[in-house]
């Protein structure tokens, strides 16, 4: 009886552990919970909300302020081979754009991490950020139209705009004007739900 108990338990812990899926979310500052708790972040109440109605899947957030699209193609590759996600939700350039980096460069390297989740076989979240308008619209208009054009090549999932309802609120903003409060955060996690649940449901 003993060798039929533990057999049943290593058959349950198998299927577990095969069914278990990892979610990775790439991200910068506005991913990241910046100058609030972690758990008060839009990555961590998508956790919650994943955990609910998704159970199974576990949420990695890898985001750090700061973050560029270059420094994402050095830390994906380790990432990916840390936590083998089946599902990567990419959220980076904005730091990038507010350095005036040449468009060219950041459609390129948002184009290599999306080539370098692919070739793990993980399904790809792209997530739209816009540039402040004081960068000028021809600038700002191409960045934002990078996200749209390369999501529709790579045939990739991709929320349309992280801060929706939210860049223009000063009432959600931080001092700076340029990453959301914690208020902010709920608006932000239906920005993204939407092609999240998608993503996870295919």
């Amino acid at each position: 009886m003993k060798i039929i108990r533990l057999l049943i338990l290593l058959v349950l812990f198998t299927t577990q552990s095969v069914s278990a899926k990892t979610l990775l979310v790439l991200g910068d500052s506005l991913s990241a919970a910046y100058n609030m708790q972690q758990q008060q972040g839009w990555v961590a109440l998508m956790a919650e909300r994943i955990k609910q109605r998704y159970p199974g899947v576990a949420v990695i957030n890898a985001s750090i302020s700061g973050e560029t699209t270059s420094g994402g193609l050095t830390r994906l590759p380790a990432l990916i081979d840390r936590h083998q996600p089946d599902y990567i939700v990419l959220e980076l350039a904005a730091n990038d754009g507010l350095r005036g980096t040449p468009l060219k460069i950041i459609k390129q390297n948002i184009q290599q991490l999306i080539s370098l989740a692919k070739q793990a076989e993980a399904k790809v979240t792209l997530v739209g950020v816009r540039l402040p308008s004081n960068y000028g619209p021809r600038y700002t208009e191409k960045f934002f139209n990078i996200f749209e054009q390369l999501a529709e090549r790579e045939q990739v999932y991709r929320v349309p705009f992280l801060m929706q309802d939210v860049a223009l609120h000063p009432e959600l903003m931080q001092a700076d004007r340029l990453h959301p409060n914690a208020a902010a955060q709920t608006i932000i996690l239906e920005n993204v739900w939407g092609s999240i649940a998608q993503m996870l449901g295919d």
